[in-house]
């Protein structure tokens, strides 16, 4: 057992999607002072609540999972809420870890952070290149500055934070809303209610040509527990499963899983997002012994079977 299980952990956003594995996860390994805020108790986008939470959980470590995040409609729709809610949080909740001399702060940053045209594979170096896609920047720029500040108090007060990169998770528990969800979750629930309804098509946005790279959310949830364990240092850490998959190539493979035998159809009015993306993820491997273990295949077949068993509920 790690010395950090006895250590008293928040973990924020720990009652979402990410966060239930990895409050799962270390709870298997044996961490004891897990305490997950929950939003209709702290609005951690306000200074009274964050301070209110650090008086009362009294953290030694944190690991900041929290975010306002959603698909290509959803950061279309609230580019001004996407980026003022994760700045606030962000900000404030280092600020207060500072204040209250906890051990670790633990940044989940995003890949939406990279700039628009960044080669592939990423590589954590090309940061700073340029802009990100235009479609989900103000998210991205937002949890960028976790970078920022963590960098700038490190400097300053000695303040010990390490920042990591997830590229898109998937899989059980995901969020399948309609509106809301990302690529992987919506083409699962369109093929399956195409299946249901005997319908001949389904239509997915863009033109399939952009690429993704998917990392199932358990292999996220070791990430994390194991960054938080090993690793010490300042410069940022890609976490993802090291392949390139075309949205038309996912598409075929989600219908494929599904049953869906009919016509995908392409609606080029709407955006694709980002040219291209995939992580060069040997720092992860280097510095803190992290390689995702779960294949596209298996984690997709869990992502539909926890949705086949779950949607009525939804």
């Amino acid at each position: 057992m790690t010395p950090l299980a006895q250590k008293r952990m928040v973990v924020t956003g720990g009652g979402g999607f990410l966060g239930r594995h990895l409050v799962r996860k270390l709870q298997e390994q044996g961490y004891k002072n897990v305490i997950v805020p929950r939003r209709r108790e702290y609005d951690l986008t306000t200074e009274s609540a964050v301070g209110r939470l650090y008086r009362d959980a009294q953290p030694e470590i944190v690991i900041h999972l929290a975010a306002v995040v959603g698909g290509i409609g959803a950061n279309r729709a609230n580019p001004g809420r996407f980026f003022y809610d994760n700045v606030m949080m962000g900000a404030l909740l280092m600020d207060y870890a500072r204040r209250s001399q906890v051990e670790k702060f633990v940044s989940i940053g995003t890949i939406c952070s990279y700039p628009k045209l960044t080669p592939v594979p990423f590589k954590e170096e090309s940061l700073w290149d340029g802009y990100p896609e235009e479609t989900n920047a103000p998210y991205g720029i937002a949890k960028k500055m976790l970078l920022v500040q963590g960098d700038a108090y490190r400097q300053q007060y000695g303040f010990k934070s390490i920042f990591l990169l997830p590229v898109n998770l998937y899989g059980p528990g995901d969020n399948f809303d309609a509106v809301s969800s990302h690529v992987i979750p919506a083409l699962i629930r369109k093929c399956l209610e195409a299946v249901d309804a005997g319908l001949p098509e389904i239509v997915c946005w863009g033109d399939g040509a952009a690429t993704r790279e998917f990392l199932y959310v358990e292999d996220c949830a070791e990430a994390i527990m194991l960054a938080t364990e090993r690793y010490e240092d300042r410069e940022p850490v890609n976490v993802g499963a090291g392949f390139e998959i075309s949205i038309q190539e996912l598409a075929e493979l989600v219908a494929e899983l599904t049953g869906f035998t009919g016509r995908l159809s392409w609606d080029t009015s709407q955006p694709g997002g980002q040219p291209r993306r995939s992580l060069d993820t040997s720092r992860a491997f280097e510095r803190f012994g992290f390689k995702a273990r779960t294949s596209l295949r298996d984690g997709l077949d869990a992502a539909i079977e926890w949705y086949l068993q779950n949607r009525n509920l939804l």
